[in-house]
């Protein structure tokens, strides 16, 4: 018999205080990179996502679930890949201030990560996995002690045996690298985990999507609704294959800008450097090699204050701008928002709904988001669609309270009535 046809393995696995049963199929859980619960609302009005709707006709089951804070890529990716809020993984932005180095760094390591995967840990019980991300930066975090396959669709034509668990993966797509700022880069990864799927290479997949396409286009746009139909017929795809599909987001996404069409940004360092001084720096964790998806703004920044400030007056201070819902200091931060306290600022800032925080007008290139600006960070993109491709049975029908996206590679796991 062909081992690479051989049922999957069901032996039970822990990690992270979890435990995972999986079923001897494949399993699939995607990330559907900026999904706000309008984009699939729009669609299944419209009638573009029918294999969705038949699934939710038949009892799939479907909710809403609260993402980590700040609702950043790098964030909720670790979460879902982990189980675990930032806390306790550690990854608190697509970028921070270290503390060891006094630098500002991209946390793209996986040296940055304070726990193991759910798919390193699948991997070791024999199980065959795959993690596909859109983006590259996924790929250097979350492959993190894989066994197994992981590549972006970004670098994939550079995916090697050695390296990447796979090579000749254009070949294995039928289909050439996607450019990433594109709707294309995303179906390349469901594509890609399809392909796995049906020659025997994997049976426990991550398919991590990108959101340029969130980012760019509102839930009604023709583009968007054409963008999901696709994504509805991949869905399809991995189904016929006999997967059991789960599927969440990182993170929402909204409109952060005048009804003019004007950037909404506060500008927190030029403003606290006139009060404070030089010595105020505003990192932002939106920050990454993605500019063109938000122009670094985003709706949560971290403040690291000169030893002079008082952080108790500078919150009041910030409390009183408009646009401004939350700001708290740095061990309040770390327990209401459950992050790690090394790893964000002296204080943590929230904007509104349709606001962003920047640092100083010089820091941003607004040209880069011209035509409109949809970003995510804060409170307001938290709460994300949650969604099982089988009827969820009784015992985790139990835990639906106080759902959350991280909550997903368990629940496609164990939590199906088949």
């Amino acid at each position: 018999m062909d081992s690479s046809k051989t049922a999957p393995s069901t032996e039970e696995f822990s990690v992270n205080g979890r435990t995972y049963r999986p079923p001897a199929r494949p399993l699939a859980v995607i990330c559907i990179d900026g999904c706000a619960d309008e984009y699939l609302d729009a669609s299944l009005a419209r009638g573009r996502m029918p294999v969705l709707a038949r699934l939710l006709a038949s009892g799939a089951y479907r909710a809403m679930a609260r993402g980590a804070l700040p609702s950043f890529t790098n964030v909720n990716n670790s979460s879902i890949a982990t189980g675990t809020p930032p806390s306790v993984h550690g990854i608190s932005g697509n970028f921070f201030l270290d503390p060891e180095s006094g630098e500002e760094v991209m946390m793209n390591s996986p040296s940055y990560l304070r726990c193991g995967t759910i798919l390193a840990a699948a991997a070791n019980s024999g199980r065959k996995v795959a993690m596909v991300t859109a983006k590259e930066k996924l790929r250097d975090i979350l492959s993190h002690e894989l066994e197994g396959i992981a590549f972006s669709a970004e670098k994939a034509d550079q995916a090697e045996e050695s390296t990447h668990g796979i090579s000749a993966v254009e070949e294995l797509v039928g289909e050439p690298v996607p450019e990433i700022y594109s709707a294309a880069a995303s179906l390349f990864v469901l594509k890609a985990g399809a392909a796995l799927i049906e020659c025997g290479k994997a049976d426990f997949l991550y398919l991590s999507l990108t959101d340029y396409m969130q980012h760019k286009f509102r839930p009604e746009d023709s583009e968007s609704l054409d963008f999901y139909a696709d994504i509805d017929h991949e869905l399809g795809r991995l189904l016929e294959l006999g997967a059991i599909v789960g599927a969440t987001a990182d993170h929402g996404m909204n409109a952060k800008q005048t009804p003019t069409g004007e950037p909404k940004v506060i500008y927190l360092e030029s403003l606290l450097r006139q009060e404070l001084g030089d010595g105020v720096k505003v990192i932002l964790p939106i920050t990454d090699p993605y500019v063109l998806h938000h122009g670094a703004l985003g709706s949560l920044a971290c403040v690291h204050l000169p030893d002079s400030a008082n952080a108790g007056a500078v919150i009041s201070r910030l409390l009183e701008l408009d646009g401004v819902t939350e700001a708290y200091e740095r061990q309040v931060a770390a327990q209401k928002l459950e992050l790690p306290a090394d790893r964000i600022g002296d204080i943590v800032v929230l904007s509104g709904r349709d606001v962003v925080l920047g640092r100083t007008p010089e820091d941003h290139d607004l040209e880069a988001v011209k035509d409109g600006l949809r970003s995510h960070g804060g409170r307001y993109e938290e709460m994300v669609p949650f969604f099982l491709s089988e009827k969820i049975s009784g015992e985790y029908s139990c835990r639906t309270g106080d759902l959350r996206n991280f909550d997903i590679f368990e629940f496609t796991s164990n939590g199906s009535q088949t």
